[in-house]
């Protein structure tokens, strides 16, 4: 069941990335598209059934991470991308028998939207039919879906975020990983031990955006806290 688990590898030398983290600067992470509280959006209406609910936000948010990862993909390639990578981490492929395989990311990438694609067209797993019932797996297929969407952004973030400044798409991006991430957190869909190397990055992102005062009214004094600091333990 378990067929394709990655492993987080740290590799003993640094993969070719910049250190500095050029997407924590400041600059960068207060571009957004939207300015409202991504929390209310990702919350269960009343009205929808849950595995509805995440049936189409899994394939939305394939849908979009496959549209941001197209924007730099001639800046992925086997040569500049010689592993799958993240911070201190090598992503590693695991086929249908369990075999372990060491990819470049634009294969890792490939692997990752193609069974993704079949996982979500595949009416047995993501029924579209009225009366359909979900299988018993869908759980476990929409947390795989979403850890190997989570490898893709944190890879966008870690080799790709000059090309996506100099394509003017930081604030896609950004509104992109903040929405998905919460989405997971508010339905514990991936691991926080394997989110926890982008924390750094979440705890920014996912503050509730603080509210703009109206011309005449004083601003509030007190802003919210980050949804999930006070438990987001980083694990390695």
């Amino acid at each position: 069941r378990r067929w394709m688990k990655s492993k987080t590898k740290p590799n003993g030398k640094k993969p070719p990335a910049e250190e500095k983290k050029q997407y924590l600067e400041a600059e960068f992470t207060k571009v957004r598209v939207v300015d409202f509280d991504l929390k209310e959006l990702v919350l269960l209406p009343r009205e929808i059934d849950l595995n509805e609910w995440l049936a189409s936000n899994t394939t939305t948010f394939f849908n979009l991470i496959n549209l941001q990862y197209s924007t730099i993909s001639e800046f992925c390639t086997g040569d500049t991308c010689q592993a799958m990578t993240a911070c201190n981490t090598i992503y590693y492929w695991y086929d249908e028998r369990g075999k372990k395989t060491k990819c470049t990311a634009p294969q890792y990438v490939d692997f990752v939207m193609s069974l993704v694609q079949k996982l979500v067209t595949e009416e047995e797993n993501f029924p579209t039919k009225y009366g359909k019932e979900f299988p018993n797996s869908f759980d476990s297929l929409v947390k795989k879906i979403c850890r190997y969407l989570f490898h893709v952004l944190a890879h966008l973030y870690w080799a790709h975020f000059k090309e996506t400044v100099a394509l003017d798409l930081q604030g896609h991006l950004n509104t992109l990983y903040a929405h998905f991430i919460v989405f997971v957190r508010e339905f514990n869909l991936v691991d926080p031990k394997e989110t926890c190397i982008m924390d750094d990055l979440s705890e920014i992102l996912c503050a509730p955006v603080p509210p703009t005062p109206a011309p005449a009214a004083p601003s509030s004094p007190n802003s919210a806290p980050s949804p999930s600091s006070h438990n987001h333990v980083t694990e390695r």
